[in-house]
């Protein structure tokens, strides 16, 4: 049977998404991991089995969400299913296997009929439609042995105590139990061509490594004369051994080791060259395959990164040090060594035909050896990585948790689950290097049997006349040239796998539409004297069952004017900021740029794409906008600001390259951090770290404030741009502002009623709706969900 086809998760988040691959394409369909990523709606926290299940149903599988026993899983399940796994995972569960499991294996459940506890699918009709079942035979699972696919590591065995013990999720209706996700492919699934196999080829690195075909002409010109100098040390000894021992000549002897000291010396100069050369090419490839990565990363849109961990992203950008060790190091050193294999071959073939061969057998033999516990040693690495980053979180948390272990009695237990981990990890450490000396044991044994047979044929040969003494000498050297390049050919396979699995990871990025697609025309100029139109605008996070964040948005930003948007936590004003920052883009409704004369005339246009409608008589749809060339007419100051490892002047002109001393000290001052900034030793100049460490949170957003101002934008979105101050510091930025804000539009979301009042008009949100709109006069007088936010601060309910 073909094994059970595996995919390595690119991301942390991606297990999901991955285990459907799997499935997928034991059925014999291939999807993309991007491809499962939309269709399980992956978010921030990941993806749910909820939205497994839709994925599947997308594609063609009928799917049922379980939880049940042990027992029920071993008898009933059809395989492969996929398994929610230690509370945070999903893997495939694609075959159970043991001398007491009694079952055949169901791979799909037909007809919409599945197994009672009395029978069990032994076979599939040939149509694909029914299923033809016999009683099932009682069965144990003592010593059952279940095969797992986990996308964060490789295809796993498990016993049954260890695959009780991260699968089992805890007692329901008095037993323990786990769930699964019961997959089957329909007729659809079969209609379905899937998505062409993008393999990942070695001419795809090797483009790489072609765009400096010269130095790499010049480094394989090395690698040649390096080899036929080491080519010419063998027959130099068998001179030394042959004429100058045999005819006793000791100039001879002088003249041969002068030659090999010549040789020696010419090797060390052409490998000093080629350190250089290979230094040269893996710089250039560094730059080249991270510059392109980055400068994708900056064209894609900001909902990638909110999907996104920091660390998948870090993995990535650290992936191009592998591919470029596989290139430089691994692909050109196992290309010498092939070259070298080969010549000495041939060298050891003119000697003497039957060693070469006994030779070529011991090596095949050696390679089968160590490559064929390459799995074994990987399944057990695996297992042991998981256990020693339990042992890790266990000391760490042991460490910082010491006061609450103390606290609440619990020293004893805590230490009793440390030294079982520990236990758990001598146990995998004695197999592992049992697997080691075992495999060590082998590879030893069938070189030294070679050695020692391979001189036996030379010292008969010798004895014999076929080969003479110097010969026999120079032809242990070339057996020694015949390890290492099979060793490094041997780590070439483990590379390449690593390489294809970080080209995987940064082509996936790479294949992602940008912000902007190429060849879209979109806008760069327009008439910013209008008002921002919304109408219908709904929106929803990605995830299986979200419910929606905005829902039914209609409202006006006049031009010139300040709106305030105020309500609750998560009432969807932040979502409502991104929205207009073109963070994300509308999944209902719209955004358009109108004249003031037409907010309110607008007819409400729904399920057309953005081009249809007309600039001139609806307005001009955000969408038709550049995003670069939106986001310059914008200052904002998020919750979340970031500021730079830099000065405080980078850090309020981050865009500009040389810094207007009138326009900083301006922007400063309206955000009342001039004095401060003065008062350091070396003021404007002054360097602080990333996130801005060294200063306090108010003097941050101060930063930001300023930051916002330096642009001089039209269009200004403040998200609680002002909660981290005191209240002197508030009123004379709101002051300040107050000025700065004269013929622009802006947006604050705000809870502060000081921060509000005197707005244009304000917006009451609430569960992502517009629940009151008016001024701090009108919604004061409702009495309404507005006076309810307020009056606290101003006491107005006494």
């Amino acid at each position: 049977m073909k094994p059970f086809p595996h995919y390595r998760q690119l991301e942390n988040m991606d297990c999901g998404p991955t285990c459907l691959r799997m499935v997928a394409k034991h059925y014999g369909r291939h999807y993309s991991a991007q491809t499962m990523r939309e269709r399980a709606q992956i978010g921030k926290d990941g993806v749910s089995m909820l939205g497994i299940a839709e994925a599947a149903e997308a594609v063609g599988f009928k799917t049922v969400g379980v939880r049940i026993t042990l027992d029920k899983l071993v008898e009933e399940i059809p395989l492969p299913c996929i398994l929610h796994w230690g509370q945070n995972h999903f893997v495939v569960l694609h075959k159970i296997t043991g001398d007491s499991v009694s079952r055949r294996f169901l791979q799909g459940i037909r007809g919409g009929r599945k197994p009672t506890v009395d029978e069990l699918p032994v076979s599939r009709g040939a149509d694909h439609q029914e299923d033809i079942y016999t009683p099932r035979t009682q069965s144990t699972t003592g010593s059952a042995l279940f095969h797992i696919a986990d996308p964060a590591s490789t295809l796993v065995t498990y016993s049954a105590e260890e695959f009780e013990r991260r699968w089992l999720s805890g007692e329901h209706e008095g037993q323990k139990k786990g769930l699964a996700l019961l997959l089957e492919p329909s007729t659809r699934f079969y209609e379905e061509e899937g998505e062409k196999v993008e393999g990942l080829r070695l001419g795809q690195l090797m483009g790489y490594l072609l765009r400096y075909r010269q130095l790499v002409v010049q480094l394989g010109l090395g690698m040649l004369v390096a080899s036929g100098l080491s080519l010419l040390l063998p027959f130099l000894t068998q001179a030394v051994v042959d004429v100058g021992i045999g005819t006793q000549n000791l100039s001879f002897v002088y003249l041969v080791l002068v030659a090999q000291l010549v040789l020696t010396l010419s090797s060390s100069a052409v490998g000093f060259l080629q350190g250089w050369i290979l230094l040269h090419i893996s710089v250039r490839l560094n730059l080249t395959i991270l510059s392109e990565f980055l400068a994708k990363l900056m064209r894609l849109p900001l909902s990638f990164f909110d999907v996104r961990q920091f660390g998948d992203i870090m993995q990535r950008i650290g992936d191009h040090q592998r591919i470029e060790s596989f290139l430089t190091g691994q692909t050109l050193s196992v290309a010498f060594s092939v070259f070298n294999l080969l010549m000495f071959g041939f060298v050891l073939a003119y000697y003497h035909l039957s060693i070469f061969l006994v030779a070529v057998g011991a090596s095949v033999l050696y390679t089968l050896w160590v490559v064929g516990f390459l799995r074994k040693r990987r399944k057990l690495d695996t297992k042991r990585f998981e256990v020693s980053s339990r042992n890790q979180s266990q000391i760490v948390q042991l460490i910082q948790g010491m006061q609450d272990i103390k606290l609440s009695g619990a020293e004893t237990g805590k230490r009793w689950e440390w030294e079982r981990t520990q236990a758990r990890l001598f146990r995998w450490n004695v197999q592992s290097l049992s697997l080691s000396q075992f495999q060590q044991a082998g590879a030893v044994l069938i070189n030294q049997g070679k050695n020692i047979f391979i001189t036996f044929l030379a010292a008969k040969a010798v004895i014999a006349g076929e080969l003479t003494l110097g010969g026999m000498v120079s032809v242990q050297y070339i057996l020694g040239q015949f390890n290492a390049p099979i060793e490094q050919m041997i780590g070439f396979m483990q590379s390449w796998q690593d390489a294809q699995i970080s080209l995987e990871r940064l082509n996936e990025v790479h294949g992602l539409a940008d912000e902007e697609p190429a060849g879209l025309p979109l806008r760069q100029e327009w008439d910013q004297a209008q008002d921002i139109q919304i109408d219908n605008l709904s929106y929803t996070y990605p995830g299986a069952g979200n419910e929606a964040v905005l829902r039914n948005i209609n409202m006006t930003i006049p031009y010139g004017k300040t709106t305030a948007i105020v309500g609750t936590s998560g009432s969807g004003k932040t979502t409502l900021l991104k929205l207009l920052l073109r963070f994300y883009s509308p999944q209902e409704g719209r955004i358009s740029l109108v004249p003031g004369s037409l907010n309110n005339s607008l007819p409400l246009i729904s399920g057309l794409p953005p081009n249809y409608k007309s600039a001139s008589t609806f307005g001009l749809h955000l969408e038709r906008i550049s995003h670069s060339a939106w986001r310059q007419q914008c200052g904002v100051v998020m919750q979340e600001g970031f500021l730079f490892s830099d000065t405080i002047a980078r850090n309020i002109a981050v865009n500009d390259e040389l810094i207007d001393q009138d326009k900083l000290h301006r922007a400063a001052q309206t955000a009342n951090i001039h004095e401060f900034i003065e008062s350091l030793p070396m003021g404007y100049h002054t360097k602080i770290g990333a996130e801005g460490n060294g200063i306090s949170q108010g003097q941050k957003q101060r930063i930001l404030i300023a930051r916002s101002v330096y642009k001089d934008p039209q269009l200004l979105l403040f998200d609680e741009a002002t909660n981290a101050l005191d209240a002197n510091n508030e009123a004379v930025i709101l002051q300040n502002l107050q000025e700065f804000f004269q013929g622009r539009t802006v947006v604050v979301v705000a809870h502060r009623l000081s921060t509000v009042k005197n707005a244009h008009q304000i917006l009451v949100m609430e569960k992502g709706e517009i629940v009151e709109q008016g001024t701090h006069a009108e919604l004061v007088a409702k009495n309404g969900k507005y006076f309810e936010l307020v009056s606290n601060q101003l006491e107005l309910a006494v």
